[in-house]
């Protein structure tokens, strides 16, 4: 498989070598390019990601979706983006200037600091700490204070109504989310993602396959509280229109509003590329035992896998999105501490047991 530290290598070669930089130089253009590599990669994967929703909404609702600009309206999205960009932002009358002009920031803070986590190929990731798990935990709930602030700094009832409700939401089913990483690293022994992926490397090793009934468990609700943690349908209620206008954002404009737009999709990619970073094996190719299948699916580059897999698992987001009617607040935080929680101790507990007994594949 293919280790993209050999490019990165390369480049620090070229720098401190070629063109004679110091330590210091080489790092302040190194960070300069990484940081530049990934806010590109987050702009352009959250176009896509809102053209490939349209195109899977209109699916499931028997439409075409866009289809007026660029082939197959593939330039909607561009358009839509260059009319954000050039609309007017304004101040709302008696509002907190300094919360509501802070909350965005926020929100795409949070989100491009757990999107640079993401492990996308060996040798290609850009942070990677040995309490990794942790570290995007603690991150996204960052997200958490970009929802209140906007809903509090924007003098609005229905968006501080929404406020509640989206902080209310995102804080419980981060219990259930950090119980699900929890019984994965409980398997791997790390809470490094790269060292989980690793642990997942070589036949029907992925962790689904590994842990059996009690990674399965794990999985699924990881998937439920992974989408009601990006506000994602049916657990969409802060932004409930029939009833909050648009919820928080009600009073944002511009790219103010785009903030919470590009975030809400590439947190998305980040629930996704997590679930298939913890319980599918990342970059990791499927292995079998059998010498020829596994040699041909080890010349896939990792980032192939990496992105087939979070691809799948946001299809799968999406489906529920477009299927399930939205949830009540009261039937949301019913269904996290009464059943999702408790399930979720349950089969830490089973892991633990089956971990120590030896009751692994």
């Amino acid at each position: 498989m293919f280790d993209f530290s050999i490019v990165t290598k390369w480049v620090d070669n070229l720098l401190r070598q070629t063109c004679g930089l110091g330590d210091f130089w080489t790092l302040l253009i190194e960070c300069v390019l990484v940081g530049a590599v990934v806010l590109t990669l987050y702009a352009l994967i959250a176009m896509f990601m809102i053209f490939f929703e349209r195109k899977v909404c209109a699916w499931f609702q028997c439409r075409l979706g866009p289809m007026r600009v660029g082939p197959c309206g593939i330039f909607q999205v561009m358009a839509d983006v260059l009319k954000m960009l050039i609309k007017e932002i304004f101040g709302v009358e008696r509002s907190d200037k300094f919360l509501y002009t802070l909350a965005p920031l926020l929100t795409i803070i949070a989100s491009v600091g757990t999107f640079s986590f993401l492990p996308w190929n060996k040798g290609a990731v850009v942070l990677d700490f040995n309490v990794g798990v942790f570290m995007v935990t603690a991150i996204s709930s960052i997200g958490v204070l970009g929802v209140i602030l906007a809903g509090w700094g924007s003098n609005n009832k229905y968006s501080v109504v929404s406020a509640m409700r989206g902080a209310v939401q995102m804080i419980s089913y981060e219990m259930s989310l950090g119980l699900c990483m929890v019984t994965a690293v409980v398997l791997c022994g790390s809470m490094q993602l790269t060292d989980i992926i690793a642990a997942q490397t070589g036949p029907w090793k992925w962790l689904i396959i590994q842990g059996h009934i009690p990674a399965i468990v794990a999985f699924l609700v990881f998937l439920i509280a992974g989408n009601a943690e990006a506000n994602r349908g049916p657990f969409d209620l802060a932004e409930a229109d029939s009833e909050l206008t648009a919820g928080y954002h009600t009073e944002y404009s511009g790219m103010g509003f785009g903030y919470f737009y590009l975030a809400e999709y590439l947190n998305l990619v980040v629930i996704s590329g997590l679930a298939a970073t913890i319980f599918l094996g990342g970059w990791a190719p499927l292995n079998i035992g059998i010498d020829g299948f596994d040699t041909l699916m080890n010349y896939i580059p990792g980032f192939i896998w990496f992105s087939g897999k979070t691809l799948f698992v946001i299809w799968i987001l999406m489906w529920a999105r477009w299927t399930f009617p939205r949830l009540r607040i009261d039937h949301i935080l019913r269904l996290e501490w009464k059943y999702l929680m408790p399930l979720m101790l349950l089969t830490l507990v089973v892991m633990t047991c089956c971990v120590a007994l030896g009751w692994t594949f």
